[in-house]
């Protein structure tokens, strides 16, 4: 993903995706683990499989 887009209440997440036998991490700004597992498939698509999502401490 390009940017992080902060918004009022936006935590960041770091996301595990699999896709085409190939695992990549992103990290992605949304106010919940819901709106970062579907920011995640609009992104790359529904063929891409959201394995982990973990809300990311300083």
């Amino acid at each position: 993903m390009e940017e992080i887009n902060m918004r009022c209440g936006t935590k960041c997440f770091i996301v595990t995706i699999e896709m085409d036998q190939q695992t990549f991490v992103e990290e992605i700004g949304a106010r919940s683990q819901a709106e970062a597992r579907k920011m995640t498939r609009h992104h790359y698509g529904n063929e891409a499989k959201v394995k982990r999502i973990i809300k990311k401490t300083d």
